[in-house]
């Protein structure tokens, strides 16, 4: 899948979301033009990015919460992984692939189980707010840990098994059939070297929307911050 510059609409209105909540940049204008410049878009034409993701990731900025490391906010039912640096800025988006149960759970001790003792019901990308970073893994190598204790990593797709043509569904224009891991979030291989390796050596924070529990039960500060503006 060929990186595009950000010029969508979609991206401008996040620029200035962004914009509002950050500190020190000039105008709205300068905020939009220094989003699109750096940031890589990778999602169809024809998908926009929630409101609601919008202002997650403007109340990251304004409050900090991320604590000046960068930051992604993962939409599971848009199938879209949006990359954020440290100071706020959008880094780039693109289609991800996620668990192929609907759920919000890591179900217990599913950290020590094979990829194919785990039940179909619990193949769920958990919802939340994560610490993450890279570390060593038992079979591989050394991957970026979305959430260590569920075994969640971050990866670009691989051929693994063709019948799943994940590089397929990476490519299709809607995000029904992204839903196709045992958890774990898939990227396209350009979009993960580019983008997520330099911007998460570090390590980072990563926000993932819920599929079914209330946006209050899965980031509570941020929707209390809502109802009191």
């Amino acid at each position: 899948m060929r990186m595009r510059p950000v010029v969508s609409i979609t991206y401008r209105a996040l620029a200035l979301v962004l914009a509002f909540a950050s500190v020190g940049v000039a105008s709205a204008e300068d905020a939009v033009q220094q989003q699109s410049v750096a940031a890589v878009d990778q999602l169809p034409p024809s998908q926009e990015v929630s409101r609601t993701v919008t202002e997650l990731a403007g109340w990251i900025i304004a409050t900090r919460d991320a604590g000046g490391y960068p930051f992604a906010i993962m939409d599971k039912a848009a199938a879209q992984v949006l990359v954020f640096d440290g100071d706020g800025r959008l880094r780039g988006a693109a289609p991800g692939l996620f668990g192929s149960a609907v759920g919000d759970h890591a179900a217990p001790g599913i950290a020590g189980l094979a990829l194919s003792d785990i039940p179909g019901g619990d193949r769920t990308t958990p919802a939340g707010r994560f610490v993450g970073a890279y570390g060593p893994s038992s079979d591989a190598g050394r991957v970026l840990w979305v959430d260590y204790d569920s075994a969640v990593s971050m990866h670009p797709t691989a051929t693994g098994v063709p019948a799943e043509r994940r590089a397929e569904r990476l490519a299709s224009p809607a995000p029904d059939d992204n839903r196709v891991t045992h958890g774990c979030i898939n990227v396209a291989p350009g979009f993960y070297e580019g983008i997520i390796r330099p911007t998460f050596e570090r390590g980072g924070v990563f926000y993932i929307l819920p599929d079914t529990a209330s946006l209050a039960e899965t980031f509570p500060e941020f929707v209390q911050s809502r109802s009191a503006s």
